[in-house]
């Protein structure tokens, strides 16, 4: 039933909008870093939240991706927007991302989940990738172009894009 629906959107392809797998809190990070050492053109991370800890495990991929020339956009919150330790977390962060050549933006009010690879691979869910710690989660990583440059545009993060 879904494939026949899809297959009557001129613009999707049904087996590029069901080619996903879910992930949890758990399986989540060993897939992401996968997909950042795989990636080659640009990563755009969508995280309302940072803290060193989880960042300072992400770090080395994100560093290896730079190395690669990989195009790094992260937006989160403005750490203005968090309080106390948080904002001293958002900060530090932020500082650290600018330092390895991340271009970090800043959203009002922000709290979308999202991740992109090569405008490929898009992973999308409850997960705060750059602060999570031992929350339950999901995520999901769909393999599709089409789903990737809907919310590119959906989100107006194409204006940043190369």
């Amino acid at each position: 039933m879904l494939a026949r629906l899809l297959r009557k959107d001129k613009h999707c392809h049904s087996v590029d909008a069901i080619s996903s797998k879910l992930y949890d809190n758990n399986t989540f990070y060993s897939a992401l870093e996968k997909d950042i050492r795989h990636c080659r053109r640009e990563i755009i991370i969508e995280s309302p939240f940072i803290t060193m800890r989880r960042l300072e495990s992400l770090l080395p991929y994100l560093q290896s991706a730079r190395l690669r020339n990989v195009n790094i956009i992260v937006n989160t919150r403005n750490p203005e927007e968090h309080e106390n330790y948080l904002r001293l977390e958002a900060e530090k962060g932020v500082l650290t991302l600018q330092h390895i050549g991340v271009k970090v933006l800043f959203t009002v009010g922000h709290h979308r989940k999202i991740a992109i690879f090569d405008k490929q691979i898009l992973w999308e869910g409850s997960l705060n990738i750059l602060s999570q710690n031992d929350s339950c989660e999901i995520m999901r990583r769909t393999n599709s172009t089409y789903l990737t440059e809907q919310i590119i545009r959906f989100t107006g993060l194409s204006r940043y894009l190369r």
